[in-house]
């Protein structure tokens, strides 16, 4: 991953316009340039993301900072769910990319059509957890450090599954 030693100003009024859709100004990016590039590359950039965010969750356990630690290991699994829903064509990346955004809801059943289409229950089981711990570690502070600490490991599994799963279908 790099990083761009640049800023880029974004207008206060563009950012509450990207706010008020409920855009994500990531997901933006990668769906308009995804309609251009080959989808691989917006698959890969997907998981490189899902890395960048699994490594700052960890950070943000070891400080113990619970509420960061929620919201990172949540966008991990959503990011593994959104690059496996476009590898495998699954009909909610369709969906997404005619509204232009994923939906929660989206997510969720993209995870039980990939759970059914790749016969392996545990990604259903991940994304209640990452959902779990979105909405009661991060939106509501109800969770310490200790209540999702274990769902590293669940979430580290899910990122090497996608990155197993991606790579062994390029080759």
């Amino acid at each position: 991953m790099r990083v761009i030693d640049a800023s880029v100003y974004v207008p206060e009024r563009l950012i509450k316009e990207i706010e008020r859709r409920g855009f994500n100004l990531m997901d933006l990016i990668i769906s308009t340039l995804g309609k251009n590039i080959d989808f691989k590359i917006v698959v890969e950039a997907r998981i490189e993301l899902a890395e960048k965010y699994f490594a700052e969750a960890k950070e943000c356990v070891a400080k113990g900072d619970p509420v960061q630690a929620s919201e990172k290991m949540y966008k991990v699994v959503e990011e593994c769910i959104k690059a496996l829903a476009q590898h495998y064509s699954m009909p909610e990346h369709e969906v997404a990319v005619k509204e232009g955004r994923w939906w929660t809801q989206l997510l969720g059943k993209a995870a039980r059509g990939l759970s059914r289409t790749l016969n392996e229950p545990r990604i259903t089981d991940v994304w209640a957890r990452a959902y779990d711990i979105h909405v009661w570690g991060f939106h509501e502070s109800k969770y310490t450090i200790e209540d999702i600490k274990e769902d590293i490991k669940h979430i580290d599994w899910l990122l090497n599954y996608v990155k197993q799963k991606v790579a062994s279908n390029q080759q």
